[in-house]
């Protein structure tokens, strides 16, 4: 005697309900990745792609620690004011002695760096999160064309950055 029920197509009673839970659970882990992803890049890209009212310009960089390089600021938009010392933060690809184009975060010295670089760069941690949830969407939702064209989303867009820097 079998120990489950089974409906007339062989599928036990109550596993529809069990995939609608894995499907719910795994797509909302999935979602939440994505939108953490999105959250972490918008910190920076922001600033890179709205920069309507913000000051650009470039700065030379003339020292660089473990995390930050610094040097002087020389503005490119209207309304600007040249300073002594910007900081860019996560100094991916910066070197003592380039001129790198900016965007200067509102009411500080802080820099981020400006152009398809700068945007770029700005949305490597959504790559990621697509690269991530690409995992989850093949092996929680068992989607996997959606799951590649997420995963070859996310490693083009980090490729891309990786390139552009």
């Amino acid at each position: 005697m079998p120990s489950a029920v089974r409906s007339s197509r062989g599928v036990p009673r109550g596993s529809s309900a069990l995939r609608f839970g894995r499907f719910a659970a795994m797509g909302a882990v999935a979602v939440l990745i994505l939108i953490a992803g999105v959250w972490a890049s918008w910190g920076t890209a922001q600033h890179v792609m709205l920069t309507k009212g913000r000051e650009r310009g470039t700065v030379g960089v003339v020292r660089c620690a473990e995390d930050a390089c610094e040097g002087p600021f020389r503005p490119l938009s209207p309304g600007s004011q040249p300073r002594a010392r910007v900081v860019l933060d996560d100094t991916a690809a910066v070197e003592r002695g380039g001129t790198y184009t900016v965007v200067l975060k509102p009411g500080g010295a802080e820099a981020v760096r400006s152009g398809p670089a700068g945007v770029l760069y700005a949305w490597v941690p959504l790559g990621g999160a697509l690269l991530l949830a690409s995992v989850v969407v093949a092996g929680g939702l068992l989607r996997t064309r959606l799951a590649w064209v997420m995963a070859l989303a996310g490693a083009g867009l980090l490729t891309a950055a990786f390139v552009a820097l």
